[in-house]
């Protein structure tokens, strides 16, 4: 009997550890590829807010267009914002695990020099 209620305990927390590290995995993710869109030269801010929650539904977070805050200045892009995650910790509990994302992107365009021009 004691076996059992181990074996119990043990697989509780392995499925716990799965779920948490599968909101986690989401999560960057989700951060990698807000970095990859405010990375991008010449998006405003309203074009890079509408891809913020076009990735949020992809990604299945929960974040609006109201809890996305950015800011941009000549080459530097912030982004940031706050979601809880569903997380089953336990089967048949879910807990809201919160998360953060704050996003820096510096934006610089090489100079191009005179012979590295391309001729058609």
């Amino acid at each position: 009997m004691k076996i059992l209620l181990k074996l119990v305990v043990v697989a509780l927390l392995a499925n716990a550890l799965w779920h948490v590290s599968m909101a986690y995995m989401t999560s960057y993710r989700f951060k990698d590829a807000v970095l990859g869109a405010a990375l991008q030269e010449g998006i405003t801010e309203d074009e890079l807010r509408q891809k913020v929650v076009d990735l949020a539904g992809t990604y299945s977070v929960p974040l609006t267009a109201e809890g996305v805050t950015i800011g941009q200045e000549e080459h530097h892009t912030t982004v940031e914002g706050s979601y809880a995650l569903p997380v089953a910790v336990v089967p048949g509990y879910e807990y809201r695990w919160p998360f953060t994302m704050s996003v820096d992107a510096y934006v610089v365009t090489p100079p191009v020099r005179r012979g590295d021009l391309i001729k058609p």
